[in-house]
């Protein structure tokens, strides 16, 4: 069977973390894969997504490997949520007097 993957770049302006990935992964670029299957319908073209997954970065080693792993595309909504309530929450100033 034929699938399809789509590819988008995602930003963190903040550390995070997902589920599937222990610790926290520092702010930055990520690439995102989704894989979807056709669905056998005669009248419209449909995709059911079969996997997403997020490239990271080879952390604390000198090579140029990346990692490549399966996550929840809802886990993954969420800590875009997260960042972007980070991001809209303004630092407060306390000076003492």
């Amino acid at each position: 069977m034929t699938t399809r993957t789509t590819r988008r770049v995602v930003t963190f302006n903040h550390a995070f973390s997902l589920n599937s990935v222990d610790g926290a992964l520092p702010p930055g670029c990520y690439m995102i894969e989704t894989e979807e299957e056709p669905l056998d319908s005669m009248s419209i073209t449909a995709y059911r997504r079969i996997a997403t997954t997020i490239t990271l970065p080879a952390i604390g080693t000198i090579s140029l490997r990346k990692q490549l792993v399966a996550i929840d595309p809802e886990d993954l909504i969420a800590a875009q949520g997260r960042d972007a309530c980070e991001r809209a929450v303004p630092a407060i100033n306390t000076v003492k007097r």
